[in-house]
């Protein structure tokens, strides 16, 4: 049998000799899935639900319940607001999906994506000292489609529960209309992950990525392969943030966006698809070939799996950029991309440098949002965000195979979420008002204490350490179906 460390961190290393880089990559997914699987089946899930306060003796049941907490339920009946403060809701998110886009795999049925959503919150946990539920949703109407106006109804009855909301996997085009129908409507922060946070912790990766390459963002040429909810919010993020919408091409399956894309202006469903084919490409290119030609920049948020000839890279100009985002097989591994020339190469994986994850931004984002009792999170939250942390990687140092902070570096989620909370305050969107350092040191109490309430549970055995010889079983596996 194998022997892995239980950290996984060497896994580079215990691979065979002889295995190619294609090998190791197909067998490091494989891997992973196969020990999720037994993982979670050991565990029956991620998460649990434990009290934050004492039970000091049998009447003090009384005062949690009834009939103590009957003053609790006037004081907030006559002051909305105070339901932050009485209760569990100023720090509580809802994860809310219909499972009908879970990563790769589309349409999973609804209690299908509780295995992300569990993902969800127990990120929002460890990194964020947030706490969060999964909430998967039936979306589907009478003759089987979903419903857009499901999940709306759903999140609006529920919001009084919670102080913000993370919508995940929930297909195009029904997603654009779940996100700016709440964000208009809901009366706390709604935030699209899959959107907005891609979009968000991707700047964060290109700001640094301009910087080493001696560019500004402003004055290169940036080409978008995918044209989904995450690749439309990367763009409308990208123009705030400096750059130029009449130097970006942006491609979708039947090639590029542009003013004359008759199928997409006539289809109100995919608004923000038109608003790009208006805003880009003025000279109406249509291949990816001739789109790459002298581009700075690849940013490739598509569907998992090669559809991207590595040739390509030489094509763009001096000290290519290139993005490889989807998951969880690139539209081309990294390695074939710098054999090409590519001068840094980004995905979405973490076991490739430069990793575009999302949970880089969303437990910091949505703790800032939460530390004010935000109304809503602007899209200047979100570039502040990007903003905070490309700043903190570069305090510590940056350099081609390392643009970014990684979800290891634990002070970047203070700093993130500090951030995201005083330009809450700036745009208006913020109940409560804080310092910067106060802010800071709220989130970073928060964090503390739920990793060091993990780690004790853990010591304690509370939570099981997994049986060395589960993941030598997915390790073998994965080797075999390789080999």
């Amino acid at each position: 049998m194998a022997k892995i460390n239980l950290t996984l961190d060497n896994l580079n290393e215990v691979f065979p000799g002889n295995f190619t880089q294609e090998q190791i990559a197909k067998a490091k997914t494989l891997f992973l899935k196969r020990l999720a699987e037994l993982s979670h089946n050991y565990y029956k899930g991620k998460m649990q639900t434990i009290p934050k306060a004492p039970v000091i003796g049998f009447n003090w049941f009384n005062v949690w319940y009834t009939p103590g907490v009957s003053k609790i339920s006037t004081e907030i009946r006559d002051n909305n607001e105070l339901s932050y403060e009485l209760s569990n809701r100023g720090n509580l998110v809802a994860v809310v999906s219909d499972s009908t886009r879970v990563l790769g795999d589309g349409d999973v049925t609804p209690p299908g994506g509780l295995g992300v959503m569990e993902g969800k919150a127990f990120l929002m946990k460890y990194l964020g000292g947030v706490d969060a539920v999964a909430l998967c949703v039936d979306s589907r109407d009478k003759s089987g489609m979903n419903d857009p106006d499901k999940i709306i109804d759903f999140v609006k009855m529920s919001q009084y529960s919670f102080g913000g909301i993370n919508l995940e996997d929930i297909s195009s085009p029904n997603c654009y209309k779940v996100l700016d129908t709440l964000r208009e409507e809901c009366e706390i922060p709604v935030w699209h992950d899959d959107a907005q946070g891609t979009a968000c912790v991707t700047l964060a990766a290109l700001f640094n990525a301009f910087k080493l390459a001696d560019k500004k963002m402003e004055d290169s040429k940036i080409v978008l392969f995918g044209a989904g909810a995450s690749n439309t919010a990367v763009a409308r993020i990208m123009f705030k943030a400096g750059a130029d919408p009449k130097k970006t091409i942006m491609l979708d399956s039947k090639g590029g966006l542009h003013k004359n894309r008759k199928d997409i202006e006539d289809d109100p469903r995919f608004y923000p698809k038109w608003e790009v084919c208006t805003a880009t490409n003025p000279d109406c290119v249509e291949t990816i070939e001739e789109a790459l030609e002298g581009a700075d920049a690849l940013v490739a948020l598509s569907k998992p799996g090669p559809s991207l000839d590595p040739a390509l890279v030489k094509k763009m100009a001096d000290k290519p950029i290139v993005f490889l985002c989807a998951n969880p097989v690139p539209e081309m591994y990294p390695y074939e991309a710098e054999e090409q020339g590519a001068f840094i190469t980004a995905t979405g994986r973490g076991d490739f440098p430069n990793q575009v994850n999302n949970s880089l931004g969303f437990p910091g984002i949505l703790k800032g949002a939460l530390l004010t009792n935000a109304t809503g999170i602007t899209d200047e939250m979100a570039i502040a965000a990007a903003g905070s942390l490309a700043k903190f990687a570069e305090k510590r140092g940056i350099k081609p195979d390392n643009i970014i902070p990684s979800m290891q570096e634990h002070g970047v989620f203070p700093h993130e979420a500090a951030d995201v909370a005083m330009q809450a305050i700036e745009d208006g969107v913020a109940r409560k008002t804080l310092t910067w350092d106060e802010a800071y040191n709220q989130a970073q109490k928060d964090i503390e204490l739920a990793r060091n309430m993990t780690q004790k549970l853990i010591n304690e055995g509370y939570i099981q350490q997994p049986p060395p010889e589960m993941v030598d079983e997915a390790f073998d596996w994965a080797i075999k179906q390789v080999s």
